[in-house]
């Protein structure tokens, strides 16, 4: 079941890669807007689309290289 999950996530993303990092793009941009929209939430304090952004851009970086 996960191998075929992870053939087919490889065969999608073969051909798509650059959605990893916009995807990791677009979080880190809705974490700048959440931090003049919602100034002392958990969200933009603990900065958590930042973080999960970042992780998915490069993971889809090396990915991409490595596709």
């Amino acid at each position: 079941m996960i191998s075929r999950l992870l053939d087919f996530l490889s065969e999608y993303l073969a051909h798509r890669k650059g959605l990893l990092p916009i995807i990791g793009l677009a979080l880190i941009v809705v974490n700048l807007l959440l931090q003049f929209l919602l100034p002392g939430s958990l969200l933009t304090v603990s900065n958590l689309f930042l973080h999960i952004g970042l992780i998915i851009a490069i993971f889809g970086l090396m990915l991409a290289w490595a596709l």
